[in-house]
């Protein structure tokens, strides 16, 4: 997550998809595994309704992690350590590390799959360090099977979301991935305004698009979006959404109804890292409630964590890592996101 951001035939026919059968995803699936490859042209999967996916931590636990019942959690977040290309969670605890392992199997064992997240605001992603499209893919795909699932995402932002090499290789490593692991689902994590995704963010998904990489998901990061923006963050997540939706439509050339569904929404909860930016438990039932309305694929929050009330109670001054900075029950934003 943020601190403070010509179609080819091959991703037309998969993008968002979610909306098509022919690229469903093998959700968790045993390491190395990958589901059977289907038509492009098969017919629309029935509507799922929005679900709740929050980040959190890959290697530290949270008394909050299952509140409001994810239906999938996003592992924050796989990074190289260094200038290296080996993929380590936090860039600190080995992609095999067994605490990493054991937290992955007692999340599942509670109801829920996981998604690895690549990249995120701080360190370094991996396709900044990886020096081919095969190494890259190597790389993610050792993740994804340490954690025995067929979901990634990648939070691309900062300086990295406008490296166009690394943009570039790393379209390439996901096609290739998705070629060898054929139910692979692929989501973007990308910063977005008020106004819209920005030209980077655009930029991506072009070039996922021109290397033939089937999107399920694009998820926008509606926060932080400078200290002019200090009035209603459910207000703004709405506006933001409805921008990128209609530059989704034309990127991927979609329906109306696809669009949504390729889409999804993460918020900062309590706090946000600009000042003047507080998204409150308000907020979050606004946004849980739009999402529905719109058939948005999942909506997801930074993070679980977070949710809890801070122990000098409200506090406006600075957003902490493990609260939320305003009066709150534990697990209060899960449970508004679930809706």
């Amino acid at each position: 997550m943020r601190s403070h951001r010509k179609p080819a035939v091959a991703g037309l026919g998969c993008l968002l998809a979610l909306a098509t059968a022919a690229c469903s995803g093998q959700g968790d699936a045993a390491p190395g595994a990958s589901a059977a490859p289907t038509s492009a042209g098969s017919p629309a999967s029935p509507a799922a309704g929005t679900s709740y996916a929050p980040y959190l931590s890959a290697t530290e636990a949270a008394g909050t992690d299952t509140a409001g019942s994810p239906t999938t959690y996003n592992l924050a977040f796989v990074i190289a350590d260094g200038d290296d290309c080996a993929p380590r969670w936090n860039g600190t605890h080995a992609i095999g590390d067994a605490k990493v392992a054991s937290r992955i199997a007692k999340l599942k064992a509670d109801g829920g799959r996981v998604r690895v997240s690549f990249g995120g605001a701080s360190g370094k992603e991996l396709a900044a360090n990886c020096g081919s499209a095969a190494e890259l893919a190597a790389a993610y795909g050792k993740a994804l099977d340490a954690a025995g699932t067929g979901l990634a995402d990648f939070d691309i932002e900062g300086d990295e979301l406008s490296d166009s090499a690394s943009v570039t290789l790393r379209s390439k490593a996901i096609a290739r991935m998705q070629r060898e692991r054929t139910g692979l689902e692929v989501s973007f994590t990308l910063p977005v305004m008020p106004s819209g995704l920005d030209k980077d963010g655009l930029a991506l998904l072009d070039s996922a698009n021109d290397h033939g990489v089937r999107v399920s998901t694009v998820n926008l990061m509606t926060m932080n979006y400078g200290s002019s923006y200090d009035g209603d963050m459910g207000g703004y997540a709405r506006t933001a959404a409805g921008a990128a939706h209609t530059q989704l439509k034309k990127v991927f050339g979609t329906s109306d109804a696809t669009a949504w569904q390729g889409t999804a929404l993460t918020s900062m909860i309590g706090v946000n890292d600009v000042a003047n930016e507080t998204f409150t438990l308000a907020d979050a039932a606004e946004v849980r409630a739009f999402a529905e309305e719109k058939g948005i694929a999942w909506v997801s929050m930074w993070s679980t964590a977070r949710d809890r009330q801070c122990a000098r109670g409200a506090d406006s001054s600075r957003a902490a890592t493990d609260c939320s900075g305003v009066a709150q029950g534990a697990g209060a934003f899960g449970k508004a996101f679930a809706g």
